[in-house]
């Protein structure tokens, strides 16, 4: 096992590559966001998430990061998940990273600490939003401003006279293009756009207000129905007991 620190700036991109080795992707500092052509993680130090070898795919941070890979040989790895895994990154197991980060470490040393760390290889059921772009070039235009501001509540029709296709044309565009209507392609949009500021630790308000809702509980209730928890809860290890109070 490798393992590579690295200090991403905010706004920073390892923009679309493949790796022959599989990948532990974690970040000590900071939040990840990791895509894949199928689907987005957000990674806040509580997560690390499991690429298979060859899987494409784009590592970005909004905010200052710093990320630490571990890249593993799949010959001489016991784990083959087939799909990106996300990865409880409990202190144990971020002590090992560290720790098979010396440069001097022993060959028996390094073994060992090889394998409790495969072990502590655990997933963690959480639902991801994944969120399709349309091919249709005006509708790609339309989703590409509500990616870069989730909280435009222009409707379909105010949308189609800026983009110069009538309401009708981009529903069909976004239905054919994404699978799913409209309104609940924005409905994923906006709560994909917050799960980065939920993981940095922002207010659930806040957040909400950011990405286009009026009221904090239209925002957990859309949440909750989407993934199950909470998004206060969402980033939190079900198996960890809470913190005590002060």
């Amino acid at each position: 096992m490798i393992v590579a620190t690295f200090a991403m700036a905010a706004g920073s991109a390892f923009t679309w590559h493949t790796h022959g080795d599989h990948q532990l992707a974690w970040a000590p500092r900071g939040v990840l966001t990791v895509v894949t052509e199928a689907s987005t993680w957000v990674l806040p130090p509580t997560r690390a998430l499991w690429i298979p070898a060859g899987l494409r795919h784009e590592t970005r941070a909004d905010g200052p990061a710093t990320m630490q890979t571990l890249y593993i040989k799949p010959d001489l790895c016991r784990i083959s998940w087939p799909d990106p895994t996300p990865i409880a990154a409990r202190p144990l197991l971020a002590g090992l990273i560290g720790y098979l980060d010396r440069e001097r470490l022993d060959p028996a040393r390094r073994e060992r600490a090889e394998a409790v760390l495969t072990d502590l290889l655990e997933p963690v059921a959480r639902t991801t939003i994944e969120v399709r772009m349309p091919g249709d070039e005006r509708a790609r235009e339309v989703a590409q401003a509500l990616a870069g501001n989730p909280a435009d509540r222009r409707t379909l029709g105010q949308w189609g006279r800026a983009v110069g296709a009538s309401e009708r044309t981009l529903a069909r565009a976004f239905q054919a293009g994404t699978g799913i209507p409209f309104g609940r392609w924005r409905l994923l949009l906006r709560l994909q756009a917050a799960l980065p500021a939920l993981a940095s630790g922002q207010p659930v308000g806040n957040v909400a207000r950011h990405v286009g809702y009026e009221s904090t509980s239209a925002f957990v209730a859309a949440f909750r129905q989407e993934t199950g928890p909470t998004p206060a809860a969402y980033f939190h290890d079900p198996d960890e007991p809470p913190a005590a109070s002060p």
